[in-house]
């Protein structure tokens, strides 16, 4: 069973991925646990199964989800301006071909879930930079947040789509409204109760503990070089809410199956809402996600209108990819741990390759060429 998906992972590890790990349910059982490869390769230890990982931008849902659960409460609404809440974010400005002006569009609460905001990815702004050289080494959530808004937007909010630290400032909106510590506010009413007991937005910077090795791929020589630090983090108190989530795969597949079954942490129809596409045409002109089929809603990709695509999800920068697929009754998480990884374009056939298997139906995996641009934002 499976063989398909077991196939392409193995040619994962042919193309030189240290180790991968994967988890599949179905019907709220688990359907396939698949893992191999090395946790540490240099030190030839095999991956276990409880391995914990940057997710990267997968922390992304969990912070959308957080926010949604105030939402729900009526702490603010989808079409409120930011700056009602973080009064730096009232007098932005923006690029234009005249050079940097005001801003005429507020940043609204909507554009941060939707990546429409105008900000950039960018945590060495000289605002920070200087921020940074000033001997401030613990980078408060809410405080770095607010430095950002001194940061020129890449073009007016609302106008175009851009992968950016929105769901870094969504995360401070959380701490704001909730009056809890982002990392707090996330443990208590997403962690907790769903027995994720080895997540967390602010692991300590040093501990590695249990952590699959985490490399970075050099694609000019090939090599997988080690390294442990994560780039999204500049401080110890900076809880990441677009890349700071470790997780492991166990504890990841019981947040992505309280989504797809609702009224767990989210009412289903606060998923639904989530899951389904709210980019126009002209934002969706500047949208990278490869998936096919897929838009972008309320911080994941979503399907469109082909009923061939049914998931929505997002991935993360080190290799992890999430998906959730309410008519088929599925959900699946894979782990790995290497950033610029060679097999990137790949990992989006998984979920086709589970329903191949499923369906006792051929899926024709392009692995020998690149169908898809290896330097995906996501």
């Amino acid at each position: 069973m499976f063989e398909q998906t077991k196939a392409l992972c193995q040619h994962f590890l042919k193309i030189g991925l240290p180790g991968f790990d994967l988890i599949v349910y179905k019907d709220g059982e688990c359907i396939l646990r698949y893992m191999g490869g090395y946790a540490d390769r240099e030190n030839g230890i095999p991956m276990q199964g409880k391995e914990k990982y940057h997710v990267y931008s997968c922390s992304k849902l969990i912070t959308c989800a957080a926010a949604m659960q105030l939402w729900e409460k009526g702490a603010f609404q989808l079409e409120d301006n930011l700056s009602d809440y973080m009064p730096a974010f009232k007098e932005m400005t923006v690029k234009t071909e005249n050079g940097i002006q005001r801003a005429k569009n507020p940043i609204k609460i909507c554009d941060l879930f939707q990546m429409t905001s105008g900000m950039n990815y960018d945590l060495k702004t000289p605002a920070l930079l200087d921020y940074y050289e000033n001997g401030n080494k613990a980078c408060p959530t809410v405080e770095i947040a607010n430095l950002l808004a001194k940061t020129p937007l890449e073009f007016e909010p609302g106008e175009k789509w851009k992968y950016s630290l929105s769901h870094d400032v969504l995360g401070a909106l959380v701490e704001v409204l909730s009056g809890e510590r982002f990392e707090n506010y996330v443990k208590a009413h997403i962690f907790d109760p769903l027995g994720m007991e080895n997540s967390d937005f602010l692991h300590p910077m040093e501990d590695w503990n249990g952590f699959a090795r985490l490399y970075s791929y050099q694609a000019e020589t090939g090599i997988f070089e080690p390294r442990w630090r994560n780039a999204f983090r500049p401080g110890k108190d900076y809880a990441a809410g677009g890349a700071g989530c470790t997780s492991t795969v166990e504890d990841f597949i019981k947040f992505l199956e309280a989504l797809r079954v609702g009224d767990v942490i989210l009412k289903k129809e606060t998923v639904a809402l989530m899951s389904t596409n709210r980019l126009t045409e002209k934002q969706r002109a500047t949208y990278t996600c490869k998936v096919p089929g897929s838009g972008y809603g309320l911080g994941m990709r979503t399907p469109l209108s082909d009923p061939r695509y049914t998931e929505f999800g997002w991935a993360g920068a080190a290799g992890s990819f999430a998906s959730v697929d309410p008519i088929n009754n599925i959900s699946l998480f894979y782990a790995q741990h290497v950033l610029s990884s060679p097999n990137r374009p790949l990992r989006k056939w998984l979920y086709n390759t589970v329903l191949g298997d499923l369906a006792g139906k051929r899926v024709e995996v392009p692995i020998d060429r690149a169908d898809d641009n290896p330097a995906l934002t996501y």
